[in-house]
């Protein structure tokens, strides 16, 4: 298939069979080519197209900007350990200074002093921070954590995820975007 202009500027939004996304953060989007195939397979029904088309010489079909799954995909209730979920859980902030910039994460109970790499012992913090509590217990470094770490559901990462909209949204995905945010009286 032929395509004028740069077609890796059309990722798909992909819903899943209730019309919810994927995931939020990151946004569940698929390459133009991973969306097209998932079409030709039965796999989804597409919502939304771009004004852009694909072409073969005896085919021409309008890109999908937006699909929904053909089959439920049940979400998982917790989500995997990661340092990008953890980073997530605690919105990207240091939970001794609240900066926002070079983040890492620290152990509460030192791993010199038994402490473990879990959700409930590790939270986000700054080089600098987390230079200065250093092997210390929070109590003897004079360093609370603003909020005590804890295992987030998939939920409370997705909720968090929408404070940090991608770089790009593309109008055709807004009405499929935050329908399930609480609405202010």
């Amino acid at each position: 298939m032929s395509m004028h202009a740069s077609a890796k500027n059309f990722p798909a939004l992909v819903l899943n069979a209730d019309f919810r996304p994927l995931s939020y953060y990151p946004l569940s989007l698929w390459n133009w080519q991973e969306t097209v195939k998932a079409v030709f397979l039965d796999r989804v029904n597409i919502v939304s197209e771009y004004d852009r088309c694909v072409r073969s010489p005896n085919f021409e079909m309008r890109l999908p900007s937006v699909v929904s799954l053909k089959t439920y995909v049940k979400p998982a209730l917790y989500p995997a350990f990661t340092r990008f979920n953890v980073f997530l859980r605690d919105k990207f902030s240091c939970q001794y200074c609240g900066c926002k910039s070079d983040l890492t994460f620290d152990h509460l109970i030192p791993r010199s002093r038994g402490g473990q790499t879990r959700w409930d012992n590790v939270v986000t913090a700054c080089a600098p921070c987390n230079l200065a509590k250093g092997g210390l217990m929070p109590e003897h470094a004079g360093m609370r954590p603003m909020q005590w770490p804890y295992r987030p559901t998939v939920f409370e990462l997705h909720r968090n995820g929408r404070l940090f909209p991608p770089n790009y949204l593309h109008e055709s995905w807004l009405d499929h975007l935050y329908w399930d945010t609480e609405l202010e009286p």
